[in-house]
């Protein structure tokens, strides 16, 4: 899932090895460390508008997390898809199957 997308992400994400130290999120007080190469402030700026529209586009799939999170337990999970099992409705008329397909409803895909 992506992440909101700070000057330390876009900076991984162009190089994964890079060290360098970042203060008050401001691309123009980043330190370049140890003879990393300096990444140019557009590359930067691009790659975090690349990551913006990655977790604006994920909005959804954090929605249906907290949903599946808050409603329902694992344990409540398991033994709603335990029952369907024992009364062989492992399809869409399951407790399971309803359960979640509901919170998915509510946040479709985009």
């Amino acid at each position: 899932m992506a992440k909101l997308p700070t000057i330390a992400n876009a900076i991984f994400e162009i190089n994964p090895n890079a060290q360098f130290n970042v203060s008050e999120e401001n691309i123009d007080n980043i330190n370049w460390l140890n003879g990393t190469n300096p990444i140019s402030k557009s590359d930067i700026e691009a790659k975090q508008a690349e990551l913006q529209i990655a977790y604006d586009n994920a909005e959804y799939q954090r929605k249906r997390k907290d949903d599946f999170r808050h409603s329902l337990s694992v344990a409540e999970q398991l033994d709603k898809l335990y029952h369907d099992i024992e009364n062989d409705t492992l399809d869409t008329s399951g407790e399971f199957f309803t359960a979640r397909k509901t919170i998915k409803d509510k946040y479709p895909k985009e």
